[in-house]
C-alpha cells in the first residue's frame, strides 16, 4: 500500500518565473523518517528539499536537506517554505523552527524577509595566498578580511577586490576541501566559499561555491550566505545601517536578485522574491 506526499517547486530570488534558485517543498512531511527525507531530496537533486512538520514553537517545523546532509538553516528554503506555510495556513507573518532556532519571517506581497540569527565569528586559518590559490585568483585579488561567518549556517566569507576578480573565479576542488571545510552538527563535514566584490552604490556580485563528487558546483543564489555577509560587516565594523542588492547566479543562468539589509542596532534581514511553478505528489 502507498501513501501519497504533496510537493510544490519553488523559486526564491527571482525576478522572472524561470530565474532564482528552485526548491521543492513538502507539504505535510508526517510519516516521513530521515532516511527517506534524505532519500527524496536525493531524488529531486535540487540544492535543498524541505519538509514541513508540526511544531510547538513556531507556525511550522521545517527539515532542510540537501541531495546528501542535512542543513540547521539555509535562506532560500526559509523563504520558499513561509511562502509554502502561508499557502497552506495564511498569513504574511510567519516563524519557522529549524535546527539552528525559530526564524522569523514576512511577507509584504510575495517578496519574503528573514530575521537572521546574530552573528558569530572566528578567523580564517589558510593565508591571503592560500585562498586565492584556491579560487584561481592572484593574492592581490582577495580585499578585505576573510571571515568564517556563522549567522545560522558557517560559511567561509571572502571578500575580492572587483567584479572582475569574482567573475573569473576558477576554484580547485581539492583546496576548496582543505581550506573551506567546517565540521557539520550532525558529523561530517561540508566546504564551500562566498567570495563577493562591490559592484556599485549599494549593490554586490556574489558567487558561492562548494565540491560535489568531485566538481565544483555553483549555487545560483544563496540566502544564508547574504546573512553572514551582513554578519561580516557587522564584525568588521561597517558603518550602520547597511542596504545592498546582491546580484548571484548569472555564470549558471539561474539569475538571482537577494536584498540585504543591516540595521542600526546590527541586526540582519534577507529578502527575495518566490514564485511557486507547480505542484505534485510522490508515491511512496
Amino acid at each position: 500500500m502507498t501513501t501519497s506526499y504533496a510537493f510544490r517547486i519553488v523559486n526564491v530570488f527571482a525576478e522572472e518565473r524561470l530565474d532564482g534558485n528552485p526548491l521543492a517543498v513538502f507539504d505535510d512531511a508526517r510519516g516521513l523518517d530521515d532516511a527517506t527525507m534524505q532519500a527524496l531530496a536525493l531524488q529531486f537533486n535540487l540544492s535543498e528539499t524541505t519538509f514541513i512538520l508540526p511544531s510547538t514553537r513556531a507556525a511550522a517545523r521545517v527539515r532542510i536537506f540537501t541531495p546528501t546532509f542535512e542543513m540547521p538553516f539555509a535562506g532560500h528554503p526559509t523563504l520558499g517554505t513561509a511562502h509554502v506555510v502561508r499557502a497552506l495556513r495564511g498569513g504574511d507573518a510567519q516563524t519557522l523552527e529549524m535546527v539552528a532556532g525559530v526564524i522569523p519571517v514576512s511577507a509584504r506581497g510575495d517578496e519574503w524577509t528573514l530575521q537572521a540569527n546574530a552573528p558569530r565569528t572566528r578567523p580564517v586559518a589558510a593565508q591571503r595566498q592560500d585562498l586565492a590559490a584556491m579560487l584561481g585568483l592572484n593574492d592581490a585579488d582577495i580585499g578585505g578580511n576573510p571571515l568564517w561567518v556563522d549567522t545560522g549556517s558557517e560559511q567561509l566569507v571572502i571578500p575580492l577586490t572587483s567584479v572582475n576578480a569574482v567573475l573569473r573565479c576558477q576554484p580547485k576542488a581539492d583546496l576548496l576541501a582543505r581550506h573551506g571545510s567546517v565540521t557539520l552538527p550532525g558529523g561530517g563535514s561540508r566546504s564551500m566559499a562566498y567570495v563577493w566584490a562591490e559592484a556599485g552604490p549599494d549593490a554586490v556580485l556574489a558567487r558561492f561555491f562548494f565540491p560535489k563528487h568531485g566538481a565544483v558546483i555553483e549555487d545560483p543564489g544563496t540566502g544564508s550566505a547574504a546573512a553572514n555577509l551582513g554578519g561580516w560587516m557587522v564584525a568588521t565594523g561597517a558603518p550602520r545601517p547597511q542596504t545592498r542588492v546582491i546580484s548571484q547566479g548569472e555564470a549558471v543562468a539561474r539569475r538571482c536578485r537577494l536584498g540585504l539589509r543591516v540595521d542600526a542596532d546590527g541586526q540582519i534581514f534577507v529578502s527575495g522574491r518566490v514564485v511557486e511553478l507547480g505542484q505534485g505528489t510522490i508515491a511512496l
